[in-house]
């Protein structure tokens, strides 16, 4: 066959021509390309053999019975709404040769594999990285945890190592990157079985560093054990996410999970002054490493300036303008410069890259009005971070000027921020607006009630309510006059609002040029 390829005429193109036909014939034969033996599968998992032998072939371990081909593994994990357990019936129609479980299983038939570990939801993230090679051990990963800063972080390290030519790969809550190519993420952190999937093609396609942020769900949940970590990133702990957690405590435990895993030869960067940031270095074995914008550390930064387009930083001891506002934005510029220092780079380079970085899209991205209104989009969706960013606005604006604040609170998620969040912009805000953000299957109009329960005696006068967020962000426009700054907070990057489960176009960011009438400019 391969003779009669040397035939063509278009010999230039034959080594492209050959490519295509043997991605083609690999595609047909995907089982023969990914059996793997069990027994390999399983290195590193303590395991019990219930039925069978561990030296089957395995095409392809699966948690999702619907997804199942001949062949495969099928993982039952224990969910919080159902249990795998029960599709096994399914996953054994479907040709599954071998079950992970986490108890004796009955009527399995005797030429299936039946495998038995404590926990399924460690150990399919053991097999996921045993399955693709640890395809992370031949890259650099930084991953960032923290309430607040993640995506901020991981897409600025992302921008300063482009910048001295490596090539990276991006998993975060606004989408996961594979150099300049884009793809849409439905999580923060993907399941371990998808994630390890995402960085064998990351290597695949030659990428040299990833950043990831690593969320309290994907630690508590082990979606990330088997990643390689080269640094590890603290930014702040702030209340979120009680409604999965239950207590703070949990949280910060979920946090320091991610410090207590690290190998010997990582390096752990931590906020020193995070109340919490040098507990997630207590059991840590990596190298440690802090920084402050407040106290003695091994990098640290003053801010020194502050304005509505930037600020000036004294960054380990050197002058750098930024175009970036708030002090939350000093940390989040010194967890970069610090990290990237980490992974090796020159000081003099980080810097200059630093100066040159520019916001992530929905993080303080400002918009201003032919009359001279600034509208403030963020992503703010904690107590914390929605004070940390009027507090910013508040030291900008004139003093005749007023803050005007728009927000909402996510449905099916943590309940006891609600009334903090209202709080926070009732404290720093001439006027809030209480609307809807993604109500996903609750009521919004419970979740503003919810919201107003945080309103102190006194400032009920500066509050009203607007189910409808686009009516909400009309309305606080026109009552701003020029040199007013509108916060529109809760969604950010989002161009979607998720109502009774289904998602619709929404962009905060489209809303308010509509309405400045900015969309010739």
């Amino acid at each position: 066959m391969r003779k009669n390829r040397k035939k063509i005429i278009l010999f230039p193109f034959l080594p492209i021509f050959y490519d295509i036909i043997n991605r083609c014939e690999k595609k047909q034969h995907p089982k023969e390309e990914n059996t793997v033996l069990l027994q390999k599968l399983l290195e590193g998992i303590p395991y019990k053999m219930l039925q069978g032998t561990n030296e089957v072939e395995i095409k392809m371990p699966v948690y999702d019975s619907r997804k199942v081909q001949p062949g495969d593994l099928f993982v039952c994990i224990t969910g919080f709404q159902t249990d795998g357990h029960r599709y096994i019936p399914m996953a054994l129609e479907k040709g599954a040769a071998a079950l992970l479980v986490e108890h004796a299983v009955e009527d399995v038939p005797e030429n299936i594999m039946v495998i038995q570990t404590e926990n399924n939801r460690q150990a399919l993230a053991a097999l996921s990285a045993n399955f693709y090679d640890h395809p992370t051990q031949k890259m650099r990963v930084t991953g960032v945890t923290g309430t607040n800063g993640k995506t901020t972080i991981t897409y600025l390290v992302r921008s300063v190592l482009e910048r001295v030519g490596r090539k990276t790969g991006v998993i975060g809550t606004i989408e996961n990157r594979i150099g300049d190519k884009v793809i849409p993420t439905e999580r923060t952190t993907p399941e371990s079985l998808e994630l390890q999937a995402l960085m064998e093609q990351m290597r695949q396609e030659d990428v040299t560093d990833v950043m990831m942020e690593v969320s309290s769900h994907s630690l508590d949940l082990h979606r990330v054990d088997g990643i390689a970590y080269e640094v590890a990133v603290f930014t702040n702990l702030t209340q979120d996410h009680l409604d999965y957690h239950k207590t703070f405590k949990a949280y910060i435990e979920a946090k320091k999970a991610f410090f207590d895993r690290l190998p010997a030869h990582a390096f752990a960067l931590t906020n020193a002054d995070d109340k919490n940031g040098l507990v997630m270095l207590q059991n840590t074995r990596a190298h440690r490493y802090t920084y402050s914008c407040r106290t003695m550390a091994d990098f640290t930064a003053k801010v020194l300036e502050k304005h509505l387009d930037g600020t000036l930083l004294r960054l380990d001891g050197e002058e750098v303008w930024t175009k970036f506002t708030g002090d939350f934005n000093a940390y989040n510029l010194l967890a970069v410069y610090a990290a990237a220092r980490l992974l090796g780079f020159p000081k003099e380079n980080v810097l200059e890259y630093v100066s040159l970085l520019v916001p992530v899209s929905g993080r303080f991205e400002t918009l201003i009005s032919t009359e001279g209104v600034m509208a403030v989009v963020d992503y703010a969706h904690t107590p914390d971070a929605v004070e940390n960013v009027l507090s910013t606005i508040c030291g900008l604006k004139g003093r005749d000027n007023q803050v005007i604040t728009v927000v909402g609170a996510g449905g099916d998620r943590d309940k006891t921020k609600r009334p903090e969040m209202a709080d926070a912009a009732c404290r720093y805000s001439d006027h809030v607006i209480l609307t809807s953000d993604n109500p996903r299957s609750e009521d919004p109009e419970q979740i503003i009630r919810d919201m107003l329960t945080g309103v102190k005696e006194g400032f009920q006068y500066r509050v009203e309510a607007i189910t409808d967020r686009k009516e909400a962000i009309r309305k606080a426009i026109g009552m701003a006059s020029k040199g007013d700054i509108i916060l529109v907070a809760g969604k950010g990057h989002e161009n979607y609002q998720e109502v009774k489960g289904v998602k619709h176009h929404f962009d905060d960011k489209e809303v308010i040029r509509e309405i400045f009438d900015l969309s010739n400019r």
